[in-house]
This record gives C-alpha cells, structure tokens and sequence, in this order.
C-alpha cells in the first residue's frame, strides 16, 4: 500500500501559518518567512516553470520529499479562496495558475461539493465531502504504486495525525518566530501520532526534522 508522507514548514513557535490569513496573505502576517529557504532552490523553481536556482544542502532533502508522489491531498483552506460554499459564478480555481505544480490529480477536503477541476500539466482537483478516510482511499487508488503527498494546511494534517494515518513527516524547521496564526501540532497526541525521529539534516536556514513509523521505510531507502 502506498504511505502517506506529510510535509511541511513550521517556526520556532509551533506556526504553519501567520495570523489574519485572507486571499492577500495566504500564509497569514509573515507567513511567507516560512519559505524562504525553498523559494530559490532549483528543485522547487522547476515544479513552478521557473528557470535557474540555487543547489544545497535542502535541494535533496526537497527533491526527496516529491520524488514518488502520484496524488496529494489537501485542506480547504491551502486551496484557498472564500469560506463557504462555492461561488457558482466565480469559482475559486486555487493559487496557481492553469498549470499547477502538482502535475497528478489533487483531493481538496470540503464540506462543499462541486465538479472536478481540471487544469494543464496532469493536475486535477477533486473535490472530497466525505472526509479524510474517503480522501486518502481516493488518492492511493489514483497513486497506484506511488505515495501520497498531504500537504496541508494544519487542519487537515491534524485530521490525519490523530488517526495515525501519516507514515512519515517532514518538518522544515525555520528559524523565525510568528506570535501567532495556526499551530500544527494543537490537539495532536503527545507521541507524535507514533511517529520516531529519524533524520537531521541542519542550515542556517531551516532545519528538516524527518519521522517516520517503526514499520514504515523511508521514501527513496531500502526495503
């Protein structure tokens, strides 16, 4: 069966995003600090159809973290656009242009149904009212014998770390500190859902903390 590998950048005080998030902030007041460390790197400017970039220490800890993804699954709330149902007129499409850098189909978590969206380069949004089981049942029968990305937001991976759904994590820890906003690990059991620390590789820039289960493998190691 496929794992469900979860990623994501955290500050020094617990936040995956800042506070006051809207369609101007996404990532709420400060949030984008979070991602600095990615933004220049080659392996995340290729995904966006960008050219050039840097190579260090984190370009393999982030080529590693998408190599063998063959669907993701997301919040509401990291697809973005307006709380509530969808604007029939106006829908809300997402962050990216018409060619994501996902290129394999997406599950968004709603409460609110509406049709697939289907956008250039492979990727597709599906959209999932039947909450985190069907979600993940979804995306490893469109991964096949690939992985599933969840990415997020703090919500959703909540959702999946209290059920003991994730079999290996990524926290990209940086060094800034956001005063408030969406903590991810608020409400989470204390042994980090079973997950162990497996892996450190330290910058001056984030640190990438990696857990994984005691049973699982880690993505790109041997069986």
């Amino acid at each position: 069966m496929s794992r469900l590998r979860f990623g994501i950048s955290m500050s020094l005080d617990g936040y995956v995003a800042g506070p006051d998030q809207s369609v101007d902030e996404p990532l709420g007041v400060g949030g984008e600090q979070l991602h600095e460390w990615a933004f220049p790197l080659a392996a995340w400017r290729e995904p966006h159809g960008l050219a050039g970039g840097e190579v260090n220490e984190s370009s393999a800890v982030l080529e590693e973290a998408t190599a063998g993804i063959g669907a993701t699954i997301m919040g509401r709330n990291m697809f973005g656009g307006h709380p509530g149902p969808w604007n029939p007129e106006a829908p809300w499409n997402g962050w990216w242009d018409r060619n994501p850098p996902f290129h394999h189909p997406v599950f968004v978590l709603t409460h609110h149904a509406r049709p697939p969206l289907e956008l250039e380069g492979g990727t597709t949004f599906h959209f999932v009212t039947d909450g985190i089981g069907e979600a993940l049942d979804r995306a490893r029968q469109a991964a096949g014998r690939r992985d599933v990305a969840l990415a997020g937001g703090a919500r959703a991976a909540q959702q999946y770390l209290a059920a003991g759904l994730v079999d290996e994590m990524l926290i990209n820890l940086v060094p800034v500190l956001l005063g408030g906003g969406e903590r991810l690990f608020e409400g989470v059991r204390t042994d980090l859902a079973g997950l162990r620390p497996v892996r450190t590789v330290a910058t001056a820039k984030v640190t990438h903390l990696r857990f994984a289960r005691r049973s699982g493998r880690l993505a790109g190691g041997p069986g």
